[in-house]
């Protein structure tokens, strides 16, 4: 090599190297989206590097067990009983083989040969490369002529197991225990729908502030930087709109720094206008951090109106309390506290408040998607504790409400026990609440997160 010159085995290292970071971060219990921005913000990386590491990264660890179904077809050691370390490097090579669209299949295993060598794992290094070119092959034998497309499902030429629930884990990476209830909860093709879903990359939607400007503006100044973006149609979706295509620092974007838009995906933004704030109201948000709600709200109100907005952590709180400012929302007040004591902390609280949201902390089933390692931290047993944590919070609230007042009880959530089921047993407890309105969105087909929701009238006078 002349001197100067890069090394060959180097290029595309360092994205490689940073997502092999993440994963074994997650191996050893660190979330995902706090392990990629650590790994990030340390990083130098071009931003076309940080999109593949962020993709290379989610993907291989919404995949896992899926991918260990291939190692474990594939090599001498089941998955489980490998090495941490060789075990997710061989995840990031495989990954980039079944799934990457602009990764040649030799670049996928050079590099995951090289990160080896200088990962300390080089007496492995012929492991991964004998592994990953016999995954390659076994999958050109199932398209010959030319290198596995897009198009090629990704568990195609592994042995899948007769059980409809165990095939629909393993094609989908889904936990078994959620496979199978997603089989009693839907037909089989919408329990197949929701594995595509729960694997595709969250949209990245915008909620346009009505205060500080308009949707078409915001478009055009977009349009005249370079992003793509395109408005959203639906109910409940007037100020919103998704971005397309490499957009870098959010921040940067026009309008941030004045407050014109916030973050939120178009599931999200379907709730707050079902509450049907009206300015002067006095408003409850009673799970608010990190806020996109509890602004949305203030927005519909024009300002105008006063909203407390409660949570547990203080911490998260102040997050919302900086996002309001940039937005220029003055009407919301924040309080650290649980939210189903608020009527023994606060008794001048009862009966004051026209509308209440409960958006609350849930099992997440419907954002999978968004939360790369959510699937492999749930466990069935968590669902009855939450479900006894959402009842404490509706029992806590109700009393809060002033007659004939609103509640919205919102999941992001798609699992019945934390959503319809909870609502009867409420409305059964206190059979002189009305049930205005239910609505359930599965994620996926445009349709963003998953979320649920419902709508109930406290009693009038």
């Amino acid at each position: 090599m002349a001197p100067g010159q890069a090394d060959p085995a180097a290029i595309g290292l360092e994205p490689r190297q940073l997502a092999w970071q993440v994963l074994l971060a997650v191996g050893s219990g660190a979330y995902a989206d706090l392990a990629l921005e650590r790994e990030l913000q340390r990083s130098t990386l071009s931003p076309a590097d940080r999109a593949l590491a962020t993709e290379l990264a989610y993907g291989a660890i919404r995949q896992r067990l899926l991918l260990d179904a291939w190692l474990d077809a594939l090599g001498r050691v089941p998955a489980a009983r490998q090495p941490p370390k060789l075990r997710w490097l061989l995840h990031l090579g495989a990954y980039q083989l079944l799934f990457s669209q602009r990764v040649p299949a030799s670049a996928a295993v050079s590099t995951t040969v090289e990160l080896a060598k200088r990962g300390g794992l080089g007496r492995l290094a012929p492991v991964v490369n004998g592994l990953l070119r016999q995954l390659l092959r076994c999958r050109q034998a199932l398209e010959p002529g030319s290198e596995p497309t897009p198009e090629l499902e990704p568990w195609r030429g592994l042995p899948l197991p007769g059980d409809p629930a165990a095939s629909l884990a393993l094609r989908h990476s889904l936990p078994p225990w959620l496979a199978a209830l997603l089989l009693q909860w839907l037909p089989a093709e919408g329990a197949e729908a929701f594995g595509r879903a729960c694997n595709c990359p969250p949209a990245l939607d915008l909620r346009v502030n009505p205060l500080r400007g308009s949707r078409e503006t915001l478009l055009a100044a977009l349009a005249a930087a370079g992003v793509q973006a395109e408005p959203l149609a639906g109910a409940g979706l007037e100020q919103a709109l998704t971005l397309s295509g490499r957009v870098g620092d959010l921040r940067r974007l026009p309008g941030y720094a004045e407050g014109q838009w916030c973050v939120q995906d178009r599931g999200a933004q379907r709730i707050a206008p079902l509450l049907d704030p009206r300015p002067g109201d006095q408003l409850l948000d009673a799970c608010a951090a990190p806020g996109g709600k509890c602004t949305q709200i203030a927005e519909l109100i024009g300002d105008r109106g006063q909203i407390w907005a409660v949570d547990r952590s203080a911490k998260r709180l102040q997050r919302l309390e900086r996002n309001a400012a940039r937005l220029g929302l003055t009407c919301i007040h924040t309080l650290a506290a649980d939210a189903a004591q608020l009527a023994v902390l606060r008794p001048d609280w009862c009966g004051q408040f026209d509308r209440v949201l409960v958006d609350a902390p849930c099992s997440g089933l419907g954002t999978l998607a968004r939360h790369a390692d959510a699937r492999w931290r749930l466990e069935p047993v968590a669902i009855a504790e939450l479900v006894a944590l959402q009842r404490r919070l509706l029992e806590g609230v109700a009393p809060l409400l002033k007659p004939g007042g609103v509640l919205v009880y919102a999941t992001c959530t798609v699992h019945p026990a934390e959503n319809g089921e909870l609502i009867d047993a409420f409305l059964a407890a206190h059979p002189q609440w009305s049930d205005q309105h239910r609505q359930q969105w599965w994620p996926g087909e445009g349709q963003g997160d998953g979320f649920f929701l419902a709508r109930l009238l406290a009693p009038g006078v």
